[in-house]
């Protein structure tokens, strides 16, 4: 059976891609990405759809002196436009499908040893529509970032702004926070309200709510990585570049 996730020697990972799914597809030569980035701290994104919070987090990339670098994009579907999205950077691509592997924790831990294998500075979810079972989440203890439509602890799970628009709040908004074992549910490092406005549908408001996370989602994974930031308890905390080595 073909199994997804696969993780390449380090002979194999110098060789031009040897995609289908699972294995990573090199992206060409690109200074800050891949096996190329040096002293840049390294970010692994994880998406499943359409890439626009990936795209945020290239472009910050992208900026000189951002001090961070994208250097593979992963998605659980070979059809995620994230996918493109890297490519078209230049940023190293690869495909866990859960169809791959017998049960949920075999996909887990098959993404696990991929991610794993990019050496992550910060994992970070953007649009990644999977449940991360522990396997993986305590891989990365204290490093995974996850962008969520709602001010939580309201509206968890899939369908947050519908919900919202349901439930007929006047105001959510987005939640950047920490990944823990339970599902939305890990300290809150950043949020931003967005009112609801007469008229609003559920495309609507999402889109207003994903300019929110467009732009909390590259700052919260600048200082994660910067190791700028510190949990208490249930309490993220942003301290100072001067207290880093305090």
């Amino acid at each position: 059976m073909r199994r997804s996730g696969s993780i390449l020697s380090a002979a194999a990972r110098r060789l031009p891609e040897r995609v289908p799914d699972g294995s990573i597809r090199r992206a060409g030569n690109q200074p800050r990405t891949g096996e190329a980035v040096a002293d840049d701290k390294r970010v692994v994104v994880l998406v499943s759809g359409h890439g626009s919070n990936l795209q945020a987090l290239l472009d910050t990339a992208a900026e000189p002196g951002s001090g961070m670098a994208v250097v593979l994009v992963a998605a659980d579907r070979p059809g995620a436009h994230g996918l493109e999205r890297a490519r078209r950077a230049r940023v190293d691509t690869a495909v866990v499908r859960p169809a791959d592997h017998p049960d949920r924790r075999s996909f887990d831990l098959a993404l696990r040893d991929l991610v794993a294998a990019a050496r992550p500075d910060v994992v970070c979810l953007a649009g990644f529509m999977r449940i991360l079972g522990s396997g993986f989440v305590r891989a990365f203890p204290g490093r995974i970032l996850n962008t969520h439509p709602s001010l939580l602890p309201a509206f968890r799970g899939a369908h947050a702004v519908r919900e919202a628009l349901a439930y007929g709040v006047k105001v959510t908004g987005c939640t950047v926070h920490l990944v823990d074992e339970e599902v939305d549910h890990g300290p809150v490092l950043f949020q931003s309200a967005v009112p609801v406005e007469p008229g609003d549908d559920e495309d609507r408001l999402h889109e207003r709510i994903k300019r929110e996370e467009r732009r909390l989602l590259p700052l919260a994974v600048r200082l994660l990585a910067e190791g700028r930031v510190r949990v208490e308890g249930r309490r993220a905390q942003v301290v100072t570049a001067e207290g880093v080595s305090r």
